[in-house]
């Protein structure tokens, strides 16, 4: 069974950095994308960064550009996004996914708890 477990949400101010962590399990993580997708209070889930089974792949949300960086450590298991220049508009539910193929950006099958990043001053 595949599990996504995420960390590292929180509150900050404006212009702070957060990075969050997925730690994954129950399947050969190196072989899938993986994804971070956020949803806010009254909005739709919307993709926030992937990056591909080698990590040489990445897609960023237009939002974030500049701001976000997702990377990967196969070796660890691990997703992470690191969170630049914060805004109050990056205020949401950040959840981790896994992919099914090597790179995607639409089709996500596993998915994380969520982790709240609350950006206030």
């Amino acid at each position: 069974q595949v599990q996504l477990v995420e960390s590292g949400g929180g509150l900050v101010q404006p212009g702070d950095s957060l990075r969050l962590s997925c730690v994954a399990s129950g399947r050969t993580f190196s072989r899938y994308a993986m994804a971070w997708f956020r949803q806010a209070p009254g909005k739709e889930r919307e993709i926030v960064g992937a990056i591909s089974w080698s990590g040489d792949t990445t897609s960023y949300a237009d939002s974030v550009k500049g701001r976000f960086t997702i990377s990967r450590d196969n070796a660890k298991s691990t997703v992470y996004l690191q969170m630049n220049s914060l805004k109050p508009e990056d205020t949401a539910v950040y959840y981790c996914a896994g992919s099914s193929t090597a790179w995607s950006t639409v089709n996500y099958d596993y998915w994380g708890q969520g982790t709240q990043v609350t950006v206030s001053s």
